[in-house]
């Protein structure tokens, strides 16, 4: 600082901003604990506790549900506007969680000739973690908590490479192989069955801020494969059903059902239902 003044009115102005962003203490490594005790108790794989008893599981219910009540309570201050509801409905909602990641991890195990087991793809696959998580954070944001499922999706985004808003519709059985680069937007749907390689962008074609609440993002039908380093953009392109998306691809348009699309987005219909398209990479 060049003057005494100048120090003083820097930390005049640092106490400013320190009151009007009164976030709760430490909300992210909250949030973070917060996720990592949620899969503690959906999967044995990350608990360090041994204790299966009923009672056990009713108290860890308890703890999660009154941390989430905390971590809302703390964020009301800064988000007064946001009413989300109650954290009873997202404990409610933990057994459809579990029961979809059941499903994609099978899938990933099937879909992948190098899973030995479905437990190597639970402890080991960065792609079945950032699932999870976004499976977590949906939850949280389809109930209305404010800021909490950003911090979780971006949490798993530094662990894995893998970048799913929490807004974004993932259906059933769905299958990451390596899984770096994947990007998912908020808008984007997803059926079931659908598998996506390292690399690929479900984004949107435009940024502007005045298009925030617009469908942004592609909507990829049932059993579709996308390869590696594909990118598929904006709110009305449709990827049929049971399509294949091949490496490094550009669409921007519908692509009907039973198609493959080259790397230049050519695009062809497959000769027949059972043609075999699902390489592994």
């Amino acid at each position: 600082m060049s003057s005494p003044k100048q120090a003083t009115d820097f930390v005049q102005k640092l106490s400013e901003r320190r009151r009007s962003r009164c976030f709760p203490s430490q909300v992210r490594s909250h949030a973070e604990s917060l996720v990592e005790e949620v899969l503690a108790l959906l999967f044995p794989h990350f608990s360090e506790v041994s204790d299966c008893a009923g009672e056990r599981i009713e108290s860890e219910l308890s703890d999660i549900e009154s941390r989430l009540e905390v971590l809302i309570q703390g964020l009301a201050e800064t988000y007064p506007t946001a009413h989300p509801e109650s954290p009873s409905k997202f404990i409610a909602q933990l057994p459809d969680v579990l029961q979809a990641l059941d499903l994609d991890a099978q899938a990933m195990y099937f879909g992948d000739p190098a899973a030995v087991s479905v437990d190597e793809v639970i402890l080991s696959y960065p792609g079945f973690y950032a699932v999870a998580v976004h499976r977590i954070a949906h939850v949280l944001h389809g109930i209305g908590v404010p800021l909490l499922p950003r911090l979780l999706s971006e949490y798993a985004h530094q662990k894995t490479g893998i970048d799913i808003h929490p807004g974004a519709t993932i259906g059933r059985s769905f299958a990451i192989d390596h899984g770096t680069g994947i990007v998912i937007g908020e808008t984007a749907l997803i059926g079931n069955g659908v598998k996506l390689y390292q690399g690929v962008t479900l984004g949107a074609l435009s940024v502007q801020k005045a298009l925030a609440k617009n469908k942004r993002h592609p909507t990829i039908g049932d059993n579709v494969v996308i390869y590696a380093n594909a990118t598929i953009l904006g709110g009305e392109t449709i990827i049929g059903h049971d399509t294949v998306v091949g490496a490094s691809a550009w669409v921007t348009e519908p692509v009907p059902a039973f198609s493959v699309v080259g790397r230049h987005s050519e695009v062809r219909t497959r000769k027949t239902k059972e043609e075999e398209m699902d390489f592994n990479i």
